[in-house]
C-alpha cells in the first residue's frame, strides 16, 4: 500500500475525461487522407496508447508528419466540442485540492492545456505537462519527472500518479512514483497487466478515498 499522498499527478484521456470521440475523428481524417481504413471510437479507445509521434510513423511511414499535419489540423476544429468530464471526475479533484495536483498526459501540449482551460479545471491543477513537453513522452518517465521539477518535488512513493492504462503504470514506475489504476483497465487486458501499486473501480471510489486521508 502507497503511502498518504503528497502529490497527485493524473493522467488525461480516459482518467479525468473522455475526449475519444474527437481524437477518432481527427485519426480518421489522416487515414483518409492515406487511404487507409477508419477505426470506430472503441478502436481508437483500445489501441491509442504512445504519443503521436511514437505512433505516427510506424502508422503511416515517412509521410507521417503530413498525416500530423491533418490529425493536427481536424483535432484543433473539433476537440474541445467533445471533451467530457468522466463520472466523478470533478469530485476527485475537489477531494485531492488539499494537495498540490498536475497533469502528465501523451496528449500534445497544447490540446491538453485548451482542453483544461476549456472544462475550467485550471485552478485543479499545478503543472500540465503534454506529449512534446518533455524530452520523451510516456512510458518515459521524463514528462511525470519534468512535472515534479515544477512542483518543487522529488519522486518517490508519497507521489501518486493516476491512470487507467498498464503504460500510465510503467511510466509510475519509471519515475520512481506510487502507479494507481482507475478503473479496470478492460481495454488494456485488465488490471493484472497493469499491475498497479493500488486500484480504485473508479473515480468516485478514489474521491472517497482521498476524504478519508483529508480527515485523517
Amino acid at each position: 500500500m502507497p503511502p498518504r499522498p503528497r502529490i497527485l499527478l493524473y493522467d488525461w484521456d480516459n482518467t479525468l475525461v473522455d475526449a475519444w470521440a474527437g481524437v477518432a475523428a481527427a485519426l480518421n481524417a489522416a487515414f483518409a487522407a492515406f487511404a487507409l481504413p477508419r477505426w470506430t471510437v472503441d478502436e481508437v479507445r483500445a489501441r491509442v496508447r504512445v504519443s503521436l509521434r511514437e505512433s505516427f510513423p510506424p502508422m503511416f511511414g515517412p509521410d507521417w508528419k503530413r498525416a500530423a499535419e491533418v490529425f493536427y489540423a481536424t483535432l484543433a476544429a473539433c476537440h474541445l466540442d467533445h471533451v467530457q468530464p468522466m463520472p466523478g471526475a470533478a469530485a476527485a479533484l475537489a477531494a485531492g485540492a488539499r494537495w498540490p495536483q498536475g497533469v502528465v498526459s501523451n496528449k500534445t501540449g497544447p490540446f491538453l492545456r485548451a482542453e483544461v482551460a476549456h472544462l475550467g479545471w485550471g485552478g485543479f491543477f499545478g503543472p500540465v505537462i503534454g506529449a512534446g513537453d518533455a524530452r520523451a513522452d510516456k512510458p518515459d518517465p521524463a514528462p511525470i519527472l519534468m512535472a515534479l521539477d515544477a512542483l518543487g518535488h522529488a519522486p518517490g512513493p508519497d507521489v501518486w500518479y493516476i491512470g487507467d492504462t498498464a503504460l500510465d503504470m510503467q511510466a509510475a514506475r519509471a519515475a520512481g512514483v506510487s502507479a494507481v489504476l482507475i478503473g479496470d483497465a478492460g481495454h488494456d487486458l485488465g488490471i493484472d497487466r497493469a499491475a498497479p501499486d493500488l486500484h480504485f473501480s473508479d473515480a468516485h471510489v478514489f474521491s472517497a478515498h482521498l476524504g478519508a486521508h483529508a480527515q485523517a
